[in-house]
């Protein structure tokens, strides 16, 4: 008689335990046409995106010292991640009503 304790496989520990739905390349267009949301920063949701912006440590020090003077002068409890919405929100909203003169196009033409 085998000491040996007898252990499932992967396969049997992670196989699908319901059927799989079939999967579309594209998917259908939905029936009703989107509702065009507001613009504007999208504030304390759960948000369903994500990115990774890659910034110099100079660059995060000047995130937290706006976001420590946003709370220490102006009673604004924010974080990293807000600011930076709202940064943008401002930064786009700008470029819309500027479009060539705004501050983007021109900073970004200097680079």
């Amino acid at each position: 008689m085998s000491r040996r304790v007898s252990l499932p496989a992967a396969d049997d520990l992670f196989r699908p335990t319901a059927p799989e739905p079939a999967v579309r390349a594209v998917p259908d267009p939905p029936n009703d046409p989107p509702k065009q949301q507001p613009k504007g920063p999208s504030g304390r949701v759960r948000h369903d995106e994500k990115i990774t912006v890659y910034i110099t440590s100079q660059e995060l020090m000047e995130l937290e010292q706006a976001r420590l003077t946003l709370r220490g002068e102006y009673g604004l409890a924010v974080d990293r991640g807000r600011l930076v919405r709202e940064a943008l929100h401002l930064v786009l909203a700008e470029l819309e009503a500027e479009g060539e003169d705004s501050a983007l196009v021109r900073r970004l033409r200097e680079s």
